[in-house]
């Protein structure tokens, strides 16, 4: 048989998930927001350096990116076969 009263049963609860809306404990919600573990205060501490220094993520210069672009460009001629056949 067809899937009509399965596709029937998930547009029901699909229409229910889009339209419940549930009452919303804003006092707890501040509080888990602003609220600051000794976890997590350790792992800022531990991780402070690393978060400080922009090269430590791998972050370049506009020219270092520019001279790393030029170089994977000339490579061209390994990839395309056009390339190596119009290069020959």
């Amino acid at each position: 048989m067809g899937r009509g009263r399965q596709k029937a049963k998930h547009t029901k609860v699909a229409r229910d998930l889009k339209y419940f809306s549930p009452d919303t404990n804003y006092g707890a919600l501040q509080r888990e927001l602003t609220h600051s573990s000794p976890e997590q205060d350790e792992l800022m501490d531990k991780w402070a350096d690393v978060a400080a220094d922009p090269d430590a993520f791998g972050a370049h210069s506009a020219a270092e990116s520019a001279e790393y672009d030029e170089d994977d460009n000339n490579d061209e001629s390994d990839v395309n076969p056009e390339a190596q056949s119009k290069s020959a």
